[in-house]
């Protein structure tokens, strides 16, 4: 092995006997290519801030000066350069981290290190390997931060062979030289390198410099709007990170807005402002930092995912948490930090151990605490966040059980008024009026307040209350609640007449008798029931007031909630019968116009209840292309 002093050249081979490591680096580390560039960069991270640790303990004296990383592109050349000032490296160092990777092979390499990531995290060594995945040639100029020892130049073409010699590089610290392979080329390109910097460095420790960039400084304007002077255009350096991130500080140190800032700078591409935040800041069982965001979710959950970035000491891993946050939670934006994440030898992704099952358990409960201390301190401003919010909670109280207990505390029912409340709230405001018969107490919802008009107005004229339930997850989490609120029920405005859903047993006396019911039954069954038809109307006669509608269509609650949970699930139609859906008509059989029809004469008694028929199914938006011109056209006839 050379030494410092030593003038001459050494030539030797990499400590791999068996076969080569390079591929098995390839193979079994990086499956990524574009991985490369953020090894190197961390690598130089990591000898910048020992250099700044080793000054802070006064075993470097004198002023650092600047360490900036630079990162240089020389498309001609066809080398991409990464440089930093930081610690350096000897002769020794280079064969210490460089050429002594002594594994008898591939088999004891993945054997002793598929386990243990933690010994191969930040090891210069492997991590520099990478470098070979885009660089037919790699060459190595460092230089120690102590004075006494001379610089080095270490050069390898992929083999085990390699090159070290004397270096006569005055400066401290490290530049790493990649010749670019022929396959790719396309890590000579600005932008592809520019996008890999953004990825992974954009919130590095240390400043990273990679060419310049240029903006344009616009001359005054006067009084009348001419130009005073002209506009200059400035050259300067392209910084790609933000070495002090938001979630590295504490909350005290930051305003509201310094929050959203760090949002629009997190995703640039997003118009919408965060609803609120939750600062995440431990230090023990375990290191974590990181700010959550509750976006506005919308109604498509799955758009909303992987929006939560995952970091290791300011160092990007993945923005899939799926592993280290429950599965609502991945609804959320923002960044988690934690050097106590488990990850595997390429920091990819997560390995589960007992670290991850702690940090998925605290990360909850400062959710739920938030969410609990926002309705507490102010419920008003949690209420205009509701909407926004709801499916979040509702897919967090369908998901997680202990997330269910704490959240049913603040879980606010809405109804067509606008007003919210609290699920106490709720069974004390419908319970004189919504027990059935049977003791039941009926909770009516609509999804629909706009389509569902009629219904609701039906239900309200009897002094009911209706609720607001139009999210994805509405269907799942009726079931939720009618298992967990004992001796309850819920229904749609639209699944039966009213009275029907709030059974008080007070029918009204019928005006048509048994026999004129069933002569009038075939009449309205003719108008809606088809051999093409894939809805089958089920037609029954109720005693209703005469004030009511003549005809309405219903659709059974418990075969409306499974087509609906069925459509969720991807399964499409109702219940496996390939679309055939099942509805109610309901015949007022105290309505006049249904008295009728009855005395009408020919072909006059199909003519008024298809009319009636038609209005009923045009209710329930059932009444489309060809039936619905011809009840255009003969309505107008009818005018």
């Amino acid at each position: 092995m050379a030494t410092d002093t030593a003038d001459k050249t050494q030539k030797g081979t990499i400590n791999v006997s068996t076969e080569n490591i390079f591929p098995i680096i390839k193979k079994f580390l990086y499956s990524d290519h574009e991985i490369f560039l953020r090894e190197l960069v961390a690598n130089a991270t990591d000898a910048t801030q020992k250099l700044k640790t080793l000054s802070g303990l006064d075993k470097i004296k004198g002023e650092l000066g600047d360490t900036t990383i630079e990162i240089v592109l020389d498309k001609k050349a066809g080398t991409l350069t990464i440089k930093d000032k930081g610690i350096g490296m000897s002769a020794d160092d280079v064969n210490k981290y460089i050429n002594d990777i002594a594994f008898s092979g591939a088999e004891e390499f993945v054997n002793k290190y598929k386990d243990k990531s933690e010994a191969i995290i930040g090891h210069f060594g492997l991590g520099f390997y990478s470098s070979f995945m885009v660089a037919k040639n790699v060459e190595i100029i460092t230089k120690s931060h102590v004075k006494s020892k001379k610089a080095a130049h270490w050069t390898c073409d992929g083999s085990p062979n390699y090159t070290l010699t004397e270096s006569d590089r005055k400066d401290r610290g490290t530049d790493i030289i990649l010749h670019i392979a022929e396959d790719s080329l396309e890590f000579l390109e600005e932008a592809r390198v520019q996008g890999i910097l953004d990825k992974y460095c954009k919130f590095l420790p240390v400043t990273i410099k990679f060419g310049t960039k240029t903006r344009t400084e616009y001359a005054k304007k006067d009084d009348k709007g001419e130009k005073i002077g002209e506009d200059v255009v400035i050259t300067e350096d392209n910084i790609v990170n933000n070495t002090s991130p938001a979630w590295t500080k504490q909350p005290s140190e930051l305003s509201e807005e310094e929050y959203k800032t760090f949002y629009r700078e997190l995703y640039p591409s997003s118009y919408d402002e965060p609803l609120f935040n939750i600062h995440l800041n431990v230090d023990y069982p375990f290191n974590l930092t990181g700010i959550l965001y509750f976006p506005k979710i919308k109604d498509n959950i799955q758009v909303q995912k992987d929006k939560i970035q995952l970091y290791s000491n300011q160092v990007f891993i993945t923005d899939n948490v799926d592993n280290i946050v429950p599965e609502f939670l991945t609804l959320l934006h923002g960044v988690i930090d934690s050097p106590d994440i488990p990850l595997n030898v390429s920091r990819s992704y997560l390995q589960s151990d007992g670290n991850v099952k702690k940090i998925s358990s605290h990360i909850s409960k400062k959710v739920t605490d938030k969410l609990a201390e926002l309705f507490k301190n102010d419920r008003a401003d949690f209420e205009t966040k509701w909407d926004d919010i709801k499916i979040f909670i509702q897919y967090g109280m369908l998901s997680d059980e202990k997330f269910n207990e704490r959240a049913s505390k603040f879980w606010l029912f809405k109804n067509t008024e606008g007003k919210y409340f609290t699920m106490e709230e709720y069974i004390e405001h419908i319970t004189a009026a919504q027990t059935d018969k049977d003791s039941k107490l009926v909770y009516l919802y609509t999804n629909d307040p706009v389509g569902q008009h009629s219904y609701i107005n039906s239900a309200t004229d009897k002094r009911y209350d209706v609720l607001v339930m139009d999210s994805p997850l509405d269907s799942h989490f009726v079931n939720q609640l009618e298992q967990k609120i004992e001796n309850s029920t819920f229904a749609r405005v639209d699944a039966d007449i009213i009275d029907k859903l709030i059974n008080k047993d007070e029918e009204a006396p019928s005006k048509l008798s048994d026999e004129e019911k069933e002569k009038l039954k075939p009449i309205f069954d003719s108008q809606v029931n088809s051999e093409e038809s894939k809805i089958n109307f089920t037609v029954q006669f109720e005693n209703l007031n005469e004030t009511d509608m003549p005809v309405t269509v219903t659709q059974p609650e418990f075969m409306r909630r499974m087509a609906d949970m069925q459509k969720m699930s991807g399964q499409g139609g109702m219940m496996g019968m390939g679309g055939f859906q099942m509805y109610n008509l309901v015949v007022n059989a105290n309505h006049p116009k249904v008295g009728e029809i009855l005395r009408s004469k020919g072909d006059n008694k199909e003519k008024k209840a298809k009319q009636l028929c038609d209005l009923a199914l045009l209710g329930q938006g059932l009444l489309k292309g060809k039936e619905l011109s011809e009840f255009l056209k003969r309505s107008v006839e009818l005018i």
